[in-house]
C-alpha cells in the first residue's frame, strides 16, 4: 500500500496544531456545516480549536454551543480566546465569565495579557479561580504590541512557572515573535532543543501562509507546535509537514 512518512497520532506530545476559528469568515466559513466539513476532512490533524476573540459574544449563543460540541465529539479541544477574559477582566465581570463558558460547553479558556497586564499573585489566582471551576487553562505569554524583544530567559521561567501551575501549554504571542526575529534572527529556533520548547504553540500568521509556517518548519522542525491556524490551512499545513507542497519544495520526493 501507499502510505504518507509517519507522523505523530493524537493525542499528541509534539507537532500540535491549534486552529483558530474565525467564524464566518475569509479564511473559511466555519458555520456548523462549515465545521462539520471541515472535521469530516481534517479532525486527526487538529488538536486545539480556538473561538476567535469575542465571536462567543457576536455569534448565537446555539451555534457557539453546537460548534463547540462538534469539536468536542471530534476529540479536539475548543477553548475561548485570551480576549474574552480580557473584556471580562476590564469589565470587572470574571465572576460572570466562568458559568457563561460553562453554558456554552467550553472546557477549557485561554488567559492573555495582550492588552490587561498581571501582577504574578493576580495571575496566579486567575489561574486557580478557573481551575477550580474546572477548566483546562491555556496561557498566552507576550503582547500585541510589545514595546521591546521579549527575552527568551523570560519565556522560559514563564513556561516553567506555568507548568508549576498546572498549566500544560503556553502560547507565545505572534507579535513577540516578529519583534525578537527583527532584533536577533534565529534566536527562538536555538531554544528548540531545550526541554521547556516542547510546551510552547508559535503564533503563526495567517496571512503569511504558507512561506512563513513553511519557514517555522524548516526553523523549528516537522514536529513544532503551531498555533493561530486558519481553519482553510489546516489541511494544507499537516501537507507541509509531511513534505507536501511547493512552500516546502515537495521534500517528501528528495
Amino acid at each position: 500500500m501507499l502510505d504518507l512518512p509517519e507522523r505523530s497520532r493524537k493525542p499528541r506530545k509534539a507537532g500540535l496544531t491549534a486552529m483558530i476559528d474565525f467564524g464566518p469568515d475569509g479564511f473559511g466559513w466555519t458555520g456548523p456545516r462549515g465545521v462539520a466539513d471541515l472535521l469530516a476532512c481534517a479532525a486527526e490533524y487538529i488538536d486545539f480549536a480556538k473561538i476567535y476573540a469575542l465571536n462567543s459574544l457576536l455569534l448565537p449563543s446555539e451555534v457557539v454551543a453546537g460548534i463547540v460540541r462538534q469539536y468536542r465529539d471530534a476529540q479536539i479541544l475548543p477553548y475561548s480566546g485570551g480576549i474574552l477574559f480580557e473584556y471580562a477582566l476590564r469589565r470587572n465581570e470574571l465572576d460572570n465569565l466562568a458559568p457563561f463558558l460553562r453554558g456554552l460547553g467550553f472546557p477549557a479558556l485561554e488567559i492573555s495579557e495582550n492588552y490587561a497586564e498581571l501582577g504574578e499573585d493576580e495571575r496566579e489566582r486567575a489561574i486557580e479561580r478557573f481551575q477550580l471551576e474546572g477548566f483546562t487553562v491555556i496561557y498566552e505569554f507576550g503582547r500585541k504590541n510589545p514595546e521591546r524583544p521579549m527575552d527568551l530567559g523570560e519565556l522560559r521561567s514563564v513556561v516553567k512557572w506555568a507548568a508549576d501551575h498546572g498549566v500544560e501549554h503556553v502560547i507565545v504571542e505572534q507579535s513577540e515573535i516578529d519583534a525578537l526575529d527583527k532584533a536577533a534572527p534565529g534566536a527562538l529556533s536555538r531554544a528548540r532543543g531545550e526541554s521547556w520548547f516542547r510546551s510552547i504553540l508559535i503564533e503563526a500568521d495567517p496571512y503569511r501562509f504558507p512561506q512563513q509556517h513553511a519557514k517555522m518548519l524548516a526553523e523549528y522542525g516537522n514536529e513544532v507546535n503551531l498555533a493561530n491556524i486558519a481553519q482553510g490551512q489546516v489541511l494544507r499545513l499537516e501537507g507541509l509537514r509531511r513534505g507536501i507542497g511547493r512552500a516546502v519544495d515537495y521534500a517528501l520526493l528528495r
